[in-house]
């Protein structure tokens, strides 16, 4: 922005495009920019011509954007919430990560990784799991995917008093019993129906601060919410 442009703009700054001329820009969760925004970047990435904030002078810049959403942009395109164009723009090579509970022993190697992250972050270099954490880390369906799990660990690091972290310590022993009729789809959606349902009962139906804790973004969970049936109460 230029300085002046809006109150407490004392100085000239330089933007994350003009930044990155001839470089590559990542821009996360493109599905929940606001409107006003995708018109902007439409243009720059049409033209590669850009104004800050305040100016006049047309500025250009060639970087690079690679984008990224745990959102159906396509589901935003019919709902008017996304602009069409800006997603063929944006979709010219589209790399389709399937959820973490589709992916394997992924949950349990990036646990791992993790946790030796904070635990060195932490002063806690011997900290480890227990069998059962492992074996409740590898069936948890994970909604959140890779943010869920990542800070799930960070928080079980973090309280952890021993130098084991079990199931219970991430949160992930739910008590929830299922019959011998149940279906794997029905299974998982119980168990992200009361994960939902915690967080928001426990951060008073604030809907940032819950999908913080899930590590998912506010439209993903409202779309679990609606999906689940479970209200903000």
């Amino acid at each position: 922005h230029e300085k002046g442009s809006f109150t407490g703009a004392t100085m000239q700054r330089v933007g994350l495009v003009e930044t990155a001329k001839s470089g590559t820009l990542f821009l996360d969760e493109i599905g929940e920019l606001p409107s006003s925004i995708q018109v902007k970047l439409l243009r720059y990435l049409q033209e590669q011509r850009f104004q800050r904030v305040g100016g006049r002078q047309e500025l250009t810049s060639d970087a690079r954007i690679i984008a990224a959403t745990n959102v159906d942009l396509k589901a935003g395109i019919n709902q008017g919430s996304f602009r069409e164009d800006l997603y063929f723009r944006l979709a010219v090579l589209v790399i389709s990560l399937p959820p973490l509970r589709e992916r394997g022993d992924d949950a349990v190697l990036l646990a791992q990784e993790f946790l030796q992250k904070y635990a060195a972050q932490n002063g806690k270099a011997n900290i480890a799991f227990v069998p059962e954490a492992l074996r409740a880390i590898n069936r948890h369906p994970w909604p959140g995917n890779v943010r869920e799990l990542q800070n799930r660990i960070k928080r079980a690091v973090i309280m952890a008093d021993s130098r084991r972290i079990t199931e219970k310590d991430l949160e992930l022993s739910t008590g929830i019993g299922f019959s011998s009729s149940t279906t794997l789809k029905e299974a998982r959606e119980n168990v992200e129906r009361e994960m939902v349902q915690r967080a928001l009962k426990r951060h008073l139906g604030r809907i940032s601060s819950a999908a913080a804790e899930l590590g998912i973004s506010r439209p993903t969970l409202y779309e679990l919410m609606e999906r689940l049936g479970i209200s903000r109460e």
